[in-house]
């Protein structure tokens, strides 16, 4: 059977799993009932042969991901707050349109990239006076200023007792990829025994890109004006996007050896905080949308796929 490379994410009382060409969304309901969305997801690289391209398919990859992600939220909150009429029947909130999933996109891009490139960019302007003229120390200092953000970001949503089950089911997520990784029975008794920090993780993945971004935008001359750089930010994070990927998938291939241990170590230590350890119940709910992605993908399910 060909190897099959499968990713998820945590959503609102439930899992989205992608497969090569189809995704799932499995939401446990209120009354215990589990939902799912199946679709296709046909490969962009299938249309657009040049997606396949290193440094490229990084860009594509993180914009498709937001896309889907952001769709798969609004599922799963339809879902997950379902509402019971009198007769028992559930009654759903109206889903976002297409504009309106737009909307929240951009929003949700131009936020980061707010918080993250362009802030730690006028914070370290502001130090100039203290720095002196020095482009290294300009760099680092701006570097610095964008992961402690990050980082702050990160607990202060790990602090925020409604999002501790969501770190729940993101723990369940990685136990199951790594069970099927393995090549185990997708049984809850076997998924448990797992790991809940994976190395291919997009917590792991955002680190990445505040670390490269550090590189990169030592590119940029600091005597451009403050606008321009903002801009040249802006514009160069399809590329950091795209080395951060192909380094993600580098180190996922040889995480066994010591150097590359050492180096993804940080991201793993901060899924820690990302992640919690799940109960079987949303075990449960994992793999169930990990079976019905890879069946949904077609002519890959084996003897351990049972949906």
């Amino acid at each position: 059977m060909e190897k099959i490379n499968i990713g998820g994410q945590a959503v609102l009382e439930g899992v989205m799993m992608r497969a090569p060409r189809a995704m799932a969304i499995a939401v446990r309901r209120p009354n215990g009932e589990i939902v799912v969305r199946r679709e296709q997801t046909p490969p962009l690289s299938e249309r657009f042969p040049i997606v396949k391209l290193p440094l490229v398919r990084g860009a594509v990859a993180l914009v498709t991901s937001l896309i889907i992600g952001i769709r798969a939220l609004n599922f799963s909150a339809n879902e997950a707050m379902v509402e019971t009429g009198e007769e028992g029947n559930g009654i759903k909130k109206e889903e976002l349109s297409s504009w309106a999933l737009a909307g929240t996109m951009v929003m949700a891009f131009g936020f980061g990239i707010a918080l993250f490139f362009l802030l730690p960019l006028y914070l370290t302007r502001l130090l100039v006076p203290v720095m002196g003229d020095s482009t290294l120390l300009f760099n680092l200092v701006d570097g610095l200023i964008r992961v402690v953000l990050f980082l702050l970001y990160i607990w202060s949503i790990a602090r925020m007792q409604d999002i501790q089950r969501v770190f729940q089911y993101h723990g369940a997520e990685h136990k199951t990829i790594f069970a099927f990784e393995h090549g185990d029975d997708l049984v809850v008794e076997n998924v448990r025994n797992y790991s809940r920090l994976h190395p291919r993780c997009g917590t792991s993945f955002l680190l990445i890109v505040m670390l490269v971004s550090i590189a990169v935008f030592s590119l940029i001359p600091k005597v451009w004006p403050f606008v321009w750089k903002a801009l040249a930010r802006v514009v160069l994070l399809p590329l950091i996007a795209g080395i951060s990927y192909e380094f993600l998938k580098w180190s996922a291939k040889n995480d066994r050896h010591p150097l590359v241990k050492l180096v993804i170590a940080p991201g793993l230590a901060l899924q820690r905080l990302t992640t919690r350890e799940p109960d079987d119940a949303q075990l449960e709910v994992a793999i169930r949308s990990v079976k019905e992605a890879l069946d949904e993908n077609g002519g890959y399910a084996d003897d351990r796929i049972v949906v």
